[in-house]
């Protein structure tokens, strides 16, 4: 959101710079993100002054120059060479200095320098106007008709003051502040200065007129406010230079005077608003009502839409569109050139309706951006009376007809009860009763001198609100420890206690909340539950560490990655209001997305990843119809494991690449011991499930090549899924610190020839049930399968790390352990072992 510095300044006067301001809005929650200096003439004429000609003289080398002094109000003249046919004596002229950067009309920018124009010295240049880039003519220099002493800057003169501009990254919650006067009432409460609406005293309408169009709320809950009000003799044109530089000071095209005026109105005071051409509205009555389902509508820019019976529209007599309430206007009702009857409406629609028609037809506008977030309901009339005096002015509009305002239930404040101590609590020290009490009546939020049911009471519980009426005293005292606050509608975001004390935090500052020397809780007690966003902080950077990148990709896909032609799967979560059918369905499974992101990237030759998502997957039960999400760790590699160099060739990915960042996880999570089995997920072609406490919490493998196929992936890709909610659920911290040993590790090795269906898994397992006190790790580093050992069998070669934290092993200690692996390998795994 854009906010012009000196447009604000129109509504709070402030000596602030505009580097000040922003500093208060970002500490205030306003986050300024950026600060863009504009200048009506490039350069802003920097440099440029306006000096007298005291002297002017034949140039006595050239004909067609002149050898002037001037006079630029420093005490020093300057000497200029000037070419210009109309320079005289005693002339006031605009004068460029040695230094200045002129920007002109037409031509590249260049800077003035001391120079030699035909043997005789030059200090600066006489300016024609287009030289200076304020016109066409390049006839002759500018001599001005002023009494403004020599020296002062010639933007003075001209108006030429230069402007900034806010960007201001403004949250969803803050629809209070999505204008410059909404802007203005929060640097009213940081400034302790009075800001002002735009005066709106001169309004009057005839108490009666013939043509009158009347207004009908078909949709109180859609629509609770709408106002409107007929002008005529509107003389559509381009509108004056001041209203177009407000408009481009914050990005926009100036259009024509009165949809230029609409949309000042709307970013000066947040309410949006829209013209209608009166003559095309059938039978002098509008009406805010449902749309029909189906029926068709052509939008302002020339698309035709089909509408949803959800779709709150402004029609005629005769029930024909003629707008999206608050999202986009008409094509025929436009305003044109050839308009001299102009409807205004200003109204208050309810968000949820403007949200919903906005995503539906995939609309944005900046009225669609402020009323899904909800606007003031009492600017309505300010803005249609503001609107109607501009038009007034720039467009020759005459009030035609009394204004239309409709407004069946108006909404109340909201009420809070506020506690003091709470304030206290919350904000970490006490900031006093008077500096509260300050900060919320410049806040425009009212202290009540009683608790009242009345109002929309969002932010208070009924059973307290009735207990509180019956324990409070007739007349409450405002400086007890409760208050009670009427929250105007425009703070649409404060609805509760801790709403108001953020509020008050916000304007007092947070820079100003001091921090103790000793830091301390109010209990104390133990947290056996760890924090998921650490855990998966923690496990981001592990495997980030290790060269997977992080991708984050839609929860929505396209229901045909899962079904069969004419099948449809029961288990899967349709959305029923997709607008594209590819997005039709929330994912049973995070693989599909990323393989998009595979995909893509070998597209564009990145064909060695590393990835990895923390994503959700959802499903439903179809018995029951009850939907549930499940988080998720996945990770995928494709391609190279290493590039190739002048010392080594590439190498690709395997799976215990893989592999091996799976148990890295595993173990910073603290389960390093689980057991294997061949994978079982749809997916997969080939690899492994990890059982955790015998529950199957990893499944890894080669993606099938069906699932490459539907994908147009075309290398393959190692997956793994690990079920990060269990993870997080059943995570100890299994963390400790241990003397380092003092007694020498010992490795022995042994060879075991097994059948092909007994896995490395089994015998780990084996060994360390049989050795549970010497035995420290165990690894296989080799295996190996030939004819001559035999059908349908297959050797590892494993080493065994024995160490003894007590003493040094001896090799009676060691032969003992090695000779009870070896019995149990041969009883449980059917082993032989080879010499």
């Amino acid at each position: 959101m854009k906010i012009s510095y000196d447009w604000l300044r129109t509504l709070i006067p402030t000596t602030q710079s505009a580097e000040e301001i922003g500093k208060l809005l970002t500490g205030s929650g306003l986050e300024v993100e950026g600060i863009e200096e504009l200048e009506s003439v490039p350069g802003g004429l920097r440099g440029v002054v306006l000096g007298t000609v005291l002297i002017c003289e034949k140039h006595p080398d050239a004909d067609k120059l002149s050898l002037t002094t001037v006079d630029v109000g420093d005490g020093t003249p300057r000497q200029i060479v000037c070419g210009a046919p109309n320079v005289a004596a005693g002339q006031k002229v605009v004068v460029a200095l040695e230094g200045a950067m002129l920007h002109p009309t037409q031509g590249e920018p260049f800077k003035i320098k001391k120079s030699k124009i035909r043997g005789a010295a030059s200090e600066g240049m006489i300016c024609a106007e287009d030289e200076i880039g304020l016109g066409e003519s390049h006839a002759g220099i500018m001599v001005l008709n002023t009494d403004l002493p020599n020296g002062t800057p010639a933007a003075e003169y001209f108006g030429l003051g230069s402007d900034s501009v806010f960007e201001i990254g403004l949250t969803p919650n803050r629809a209070d502040a999505a204008s410059h006067y909404g802007v203005a009432r929060e640097l009213r409460a940081l400034l302790r200065q009075p800001c002002h609406l735009p005066d709106v005293s001169g309004f009057q309408a005839p108490a009666s007129a013939e043509n009158t169009i009347s207004v009908t709320i078909e949709d109180e809950a859609a629509c609770p406010r709408y106002a409107g009000l007929l002008l005529d003799n509107v003389q559509v044109g381009p509108s004056p230079e001041w209203l177009q530089r407000r408009l481009r000071s914050i990005g926009l095209s100036p259009i024509n005077n009165v949809v230029d005026v609409t949309n000042f109105v709307l970013h000066e005071l947040g309410n949006p608003l829209h013209a209608f051409d009166a003559d095309q509205i059938t039978g002098n009555q509008i009406r805010v009502k449902r749309a029909e389902a189906g029926e068709k509508f052509v939008t302002l820019d020339g698309v035709e839409r089909t509408l949803q019976a959800a779709d709150l529209v402004i029609a005629d007599a005769n029930g024909a569109p003629m707008a999206l309430a608050g999202v986009f206007g008409g094509k025929t009702s436009g305003v044109s050139n050839a308009t001299t009857r102009v409807l205004l409406e200003s109204a208050y629609f309810a968000p949820a309706v403007v949200r919903k028609t906005s995503q539906t037809h995939q609309l944005k506008t900046d009225a669609s951006f402020r009323f899904e977030r909800g606007t003031d309901p009492d600017m309505v009339p300010v803005a249609l009376q503001r609107a109607a005096l501009l038009l007034q002015e720039v467009a020759g509009a005459r009030i035609a007809a009394p204004a239309v305002d409709q407004y069946p239930t108006p909404i109340q404040p909201t009420e809070v009860r506020l506690r003091l101590p709470r304030v206290a609590q919350l904000v970490g020290q006490e900031i006093g009763e008077d500096r509260i009490r300050q900060i919320l009546t410049d806040l425009d939020i009212e202290i009540q001198e009683q608790p009242s049911l009345g109002g929309n009471a969002i932010g208070q519980d009924l059973a307290e609100h009735l207990t509180l009426l019956t324990a409070q005293p007739a007349a409450t005292d405002l400086s007890a420890t409760e208050w009670y606050l009427k929250i105007p509608p425009h703070k649409v975001d404060v609805t509760r206690e801790a709403d108001v004390i953020e509020e008050i935090l916000r304007i007092y500052g947070y820079n100003n909340v001091a921090l103790r020397p000793f830091n301390s809780a109010s209990y104390l007690a133990k947290f056996p539950n760890p924090d998921p966003e650490v855990l998966r902080q923690n496990t981001a950077r592990l495997l980030s560490g290790q060269g997977y990148s992080e991708i984050i990709t839609n929860s929505l896909t396209n229901s045909a990655y899962f079904e069969k032609k004419g099948e449809q799967d029961a288990t899967l979560v349709r959305v029923h209001n997709y607008n594209s059918a590819d997005l039709d369905i929330m994912r049973p499974t995070v693989l599909h997305s990323a393989l998009e992101v595979v995909r893509y990237n070998l597209n564009r030759r990145q064909k060695d990843l590393k990835l990895y998502e923390f994503g959700k997957a959802y499903s439903q039960k179809p018995e029951t119809g009850k939907h549930q999400e499940q988080n998720k760790l996945v990770l995928l590699l494709t391609g190279n494991a290493s590039t190739e160099t002048w010392q080594h060739k590439a190498e690709k990915t395997t799976f215990h690449d893989l592999a091996g960042a799976v148990q890295q996880v595993l173990a910073s999570l603290g389960f390093g011991n689980y057991a294997s089995q061949p994978v079982q997920h749809p997916y997969l072609a080939g690899g492994l499930t990890l059982l955790v406490q015998n529950q199957p919490v990893v499944h890894l493998g080669a993606v099938s090549p069906g699932v490459l196929k539907q994908l147009d992936v075309n290398q393959p890709v190692w997956y793994a899924e690990l079920d990060w909610d269990w993870l997080v659920r059943k995570y100890k911290n299994t963390l400790v610190a241990r003397e380092l040993p003092k007694f020498p590790e010992v490795r022995r090795d042994l060879s075991l020839v097994v059948d092909k269906t007994v896995t490395f898994d089994q015998l780990q397992q084996i060994a360390r049930r049989t050795e549970k006190k010497l035995l420290q790790s165990l690894n296989v580093f080799d295996v190996y399968e030939g004819e001559n050992l035999g059908a349908g069998k297959k050797s590892y070669s494993v080493s065994f790390a024995l160490q003894d934290p007590s003493q040094t092993l001896t090799d009676q200690a060691i032969d003992q352990v090695m000779q009870r692996l070896i019995q149990q390998f041969e009883k449980q795994a059917g082993a032989l072992i080879r010499k």
